[in-house]
């Protein structure tokens, strides 16, 4: 068929496959008999990364680190295959399967549909369940992506692909590896957005854990009803902040469940060992409240007090049921977001995707860009417009790699500029969070270069132009949710400024983005380097050709999430994004950056997530936040962890015992 994956010609037999983790050890599911140990009490949150912690013992290619932080609570526990079946399923080997005939067809991670060889029909009844032609998974492929592509709507595609993952997920999430470039805007941003508004009317099966506020003193009952007991990664939002959409209640769910297909296509994380949660606390989007088919917590939002003490039941509930488990916080508004992840951070492994993943897809492709342009870290001036979590996470991050880069830190604080919707975020302006006064720009900084500052609160703060103007940017970077931001006076004026400007309108999906490529790219008479968080196609001017490229936190996230797991690091750490944001931008061939593209091809996805799975799980065995040696060989145990979905061989189990559902 056209547009058949040139992948395809690897065998199956080739392809890396999950044969289990490497060590057998105990349970991870606790029982009564033998509790949890107790998750300590909230303690204050552990430092984040800055230069005051910096160890220059720590060097990783040249590169000065910071210090681990060391977790508050450790629970090593041995290396686990996969439960049964799957450790063998996934390996390619023969497993004793215990159901047939129609349940066998409706088990999703079990079935092979029209695939079912001729023998395995006879064995578990499948005779006139299925028609006489015995499918290929190639030719199942080829049919299933013909279903896709004669849908002419994006969210019905994404409608057809969610029917297609609950009917026979393995072949989900092989049509998804080999057509990522293709189905990646479905799954995810921009097209999940609308599945998110649209939820309580698209859904046709559910799937992941909700919580209410009626669950807060029975969680870790509820978690035990999920259908797969050795749960090693869980994707958690409470729906506030879905994109730049803002609260879609119980619709947010569909971004957990848009991010584990992608830990299951991009790195081969196996979808029986992966959860999505919804911390469904209610909504105060009026539009969701009054639809009589709104299926969520039909309440006003939780907030203060019980919105904390219901997250911090979850945290712990996780912990009872399955300690050690990996926890992405995803889809968090700002002022939760920030004190969540510093709250937990040193207690559970865990990051916000928001914020720590954005930081480093966006330092990757500035790495790029200094690399085109032969130019470093001392050559750049930095804006960030908006000030949110993700803003405030880049800065902090650009901040780490400067200081990582020997600049000093007070040089790495007076390059970036952040602007919030008040205008540049300063030392002299009132009133700002904790997170915003650590990036504050002195005041004698902004006045040297021009700036007239609002006095005792009394007039405007300079606005995104007039600190473009004053401090002439090399790099200009969007995280406003609000499209336009980067009109053509601020591209004109940064331009004028620069030789070659950097222009990084990071705000999904694409209605919200700052600016559109080809104009920025107008504006700047061809002379920017463009990368954008949502996909836009290629920009035509004068007789060339941009490619742009997106900085898509799926280069980033799908490996922090496999290395930490197979090392079971305690934590997840500001060194670990910065390995991931360098690794990543190794990855951005000469080539691609010629054509303009910041960022690799999403076909490069699988390799470029396991290079950066063998980089965080070596520093978590370096800094001690693993129980395994120091002798791991930790390519062989990524390589292990990566399920590539195909068939294996099934065998009729001699006596009937049916496992619980897939969780797929």
């Amino acid at each position: 068929m056209a547009g058949r994956s040139t992948s395809r010609a690897r065998s199956d037999a080739a392809r890396p496959s999950w044969s289990g983790f490497r060590r057998p050890g105990r349970p991870r599911r606790f029982t009564g008999t033998r509790p949890a140990p107790p998750l300590q009490p909230c303690a204050a949150a552990p430092p984040r990364a800055t230069s005051r912690h910096l160890a220059p013992s720590h060097r990783l290619r040249g590169t000065v680190l910071t210090a681990p932080r060391t977790a508050t609570a450790v629970y090593p526990r041995s290396v686990q295959p996969l439960p049964a079946p799957f450790d063998r399923l996934a390996a390619g080997l023969p497993a004793e399967i215990h159901v047939a005939g129609s349940e066998l067809l409706n088990r999703r991670l079990l079935t092979k549909d029209m695939a079912f060889p001729l023998d395995e029909r006879t064995a578990f009844g499948l005779h006139g369940l299925l028609p006489d032609r015995v499918f290929s998974i190639e030719e199942q492929l080829d049919l299933e992506h013909e279903h896709i592509r004669v849908k002419t709507d994006a969210l019905e595609q994404y409608i057809g692909l969610a029917a297609l993952q609950d009917r026979n997920a393995t072949l989900f999430y092989r049509l998804l590896a080999e057509h990522m470039e293709e189905y990646l805007p479905i799954v995810y941003t921009p097209t999940v957005g609308r599945a998110c508004q649209e939820f309580s009317h698209i859904v046709r099966r559910t799937r992941g854990i909700w919580l209410t506020p009626a669950d807060r003193d029975r969680i870790p009952d509820v978690l035990r009803a999920a259908p797969y007991e050795d749960v090693r990664l869980i994707v958690v939002t409470d729906n506030e902040r879905i994109l730049g959409l803002g609260d879609q209640g119980a619709g947010g769910m569909a971004i957990p469940i848009g991010k584990l297909a992608l830990y299951t296509a991009a790195c081969g994380i196996h979808p029986v060992v992966t959860l999505p949660v919804s911390l469904d606390v209610g909504t105060d989007n009026q539009a969701l409240l009054a639809d009589p088919l709104y299926l969520g917590f039909r309440a006003p939002r939780l907030r203060g007090a019980a919105y904390d003490a219901f997250v911090e039941a979850f945290v712990q509930g996780v912990h009872e049921v399955w300690p050690g488990c990996l926890v992405q916080f995803e889809d968090f508004k700002q002022h939760n977001a920030l004190r969540i992840l510093d709250r937990y951070r040193g207690r559970i492994p865990c990051f916000n995707d928001d914020i720590q993943g954005t930081a480093a897809v966006v330092v990757a492709g500035v790495l790029a860009a200094m690399r085109h342009l032969g130019t470093g870290w001392a050559d750049q001036r930095i804006v960030l417009a908006g000030a949110g979590a993700a803003g405030t996470g880049i800065a902090r991050l650009l901040r780490l790699a400067m200081i990582a880069d020997g600049i000093a830190e007070t040089t790495a604080r007076d390059a970036i500029s952040l602007i919030d919707s008040q205008g540049l975020v300063h030392e002299g302006r009132t009133g700002l969070d904790p997170d915003k006064q650590s990036l504050a720009m002195p005041v004698e900084v902004a006045r040297d270069a021009g700036l007239t500052l609002a006095t005792n609160g009394r007039g405007p703060e300079p606005g995104l132009l007039d600190v473009v103007t004053a401090l002439r940017p090399t790099i200009l970077i969007g995280t406003t949710g609000h499209g336009g931001t980067f009109s053509e006076p601020i591209v004109r004026a940064m331009a004028a400024g620069t030789d070659r400007p950097i222009v990084l309108p990071l705000s999904n999906p694409t209605s919200i983005s700052e600016a559109v490529p080809a104009d920025v790219i107008e504006w700047s008479d061809g002379r920017a380097l463009v990368a954008t968080g949502s996909p836009f196609p290629p920009v035509s001017r004068a007789g060339r050709t941009w490619e742009i490229g997106q900085a898509n936190n799926v280069f980033i996230f799908p490996g922090i999430g496999l290395g930490a797991i197979v090392a079971e690091s305690r934590a997840v750490t500001d060194e670990m994004f910065l390995m991931a944001a360098e690794t990543l931008a190794e990855h951005v061939t000469a080539a691609r950056l010629e054509s303009g593209a910041l960022y690799p091809t999403v076909s490069a996805l699988r390799v470029v997530s396991r290079a950066i799975a063998v980089r965080v799980a070596a520093e978590a065995i370096r800094a001690g936040l693993s129980p395994l040696p120091h002798d791991t060989d930790v390519e062989a145990l990524v390589d292990g962890a990566m399920w590539w979905p195909a068939y294996a061989p099934y065998r009729r189990a001699a006596v009937p015992d049916a496992p619980s559902e897939a969780a797929g």
